[in-house]
């Protein structure tokens, strides 16, 4: 028993020594790049004007920081978390509409592989003329993109459950929506998170897409207008708060990811 615990409590120091380990030396990276960026551009190996450098960025953001950048943040996080749970919400429920019926899922399956296929920002144009120029078009634009790689994840995810535990349960007399409840849906739980991280991801590149073509505000908008008037410090400033944006959304998915891992271990 007293060996049981002592292996048990050496195996969890071992996990937070290597999540520490972990972290480190992703911190580490960050900060090495970042002396590295700033290095070259001091010594003239790679361009201040074009690619900026750290010290700039700093500077920048300090200068606008008074001003409208946090409309600008606030704008792109809300259009992005708008359509990450619209792409979830549809996606899950045309998923589980595919898996329900087999039949739906043969016939769509190669039009699910052309469509993620397709261009989306293409079809810019014809979202702006059909859901307006605005806030609407921009969410548009965020579901189109992501929403085809969800439904292909979750549908593949729910196909892939062990047949083995679907018999069991069918053989206790339970129906299809019964087997998806108690089966399906809790073996894909790291299926599902690993879907809304890639839905995250895809969603705020479908908004900066949208906000490129007809936004006012946001930072797609602010790194369109410093190109035009060749403020690349704010372009590049930009560019690292969408890296910074994504990272911070990501953390929040991975937490709610072990928040409800540990949740069903303790069903």
């Amino acid at each position: 028993m007293n060996n049981t615990v002592y292996s048990r409590s050496e195996y969890l120091k071992r996990i937070k020594k290597e999540t520490a380990l972990v972290k480190s030396v992703q911190i580490f990276t960050v900060v090495f790049l970042l002396t590295m960026w700033e290095v070259a551009a001091d010594i003239g190996l790679i361009d201040r004007f074009i690619l900026s450098s750290p010290s700039r960025m700093i500077k920048m953001f300090v200068q606008i920081a008074a001003g409208e950048l946090w409309v600008h943040i606030a704008c792109t996080v809300g259009e992005t978390l708008v359509g990450f749970l619209l792409g979830v919400a549809i996606g899950l429920a045309v998923a589980v509409g595919l898996w329900y019926s087999g039949f739906a899922h043969r016939v769509m399956a190669p039009f699910l592989v052309v469509a993620n296929s397709l261009p989306k920002i293409a079809l810019g144009p014809v979202i702006i003329v059909w859901a307006g120029a605005g806030i609407s078009a921009i969410i548009t634009m965020a579901v189109a993109i992501s929403l085809i790689v969800t439904v292909i994840e979750l549908t593949h995810g729910f196909y892939a459950t062990d047949a083995n535990l679907l018999l069991t349960v069918k053989s206790f007399g339970a129906d299809r929506w019964q087997c998806f409840q108690k089966i399906v849906l809790p073996s894909n739980i790291p299926v599902l998170f690993q879907s809304l991280k890639v839905n995250l991801g895809l969603s705020l590149v479908g908004v900066i897409a949208g906000e490129f073509l007809v936004s006012k505000a946001g930072l797609g908008y602010l790194i369109v207008y410093a190109g035009q008037v060749f403020k690349m410090d704010l372009v590049m400033m930009s560019v690292v708060l969408l890296g910074f944006i994504a990272f911070v959304l990501y953390s929040a998915i991975s937490r709610l990811e072990k928040l409800a891992v540990k949740m069903i271990n303790h069903i």
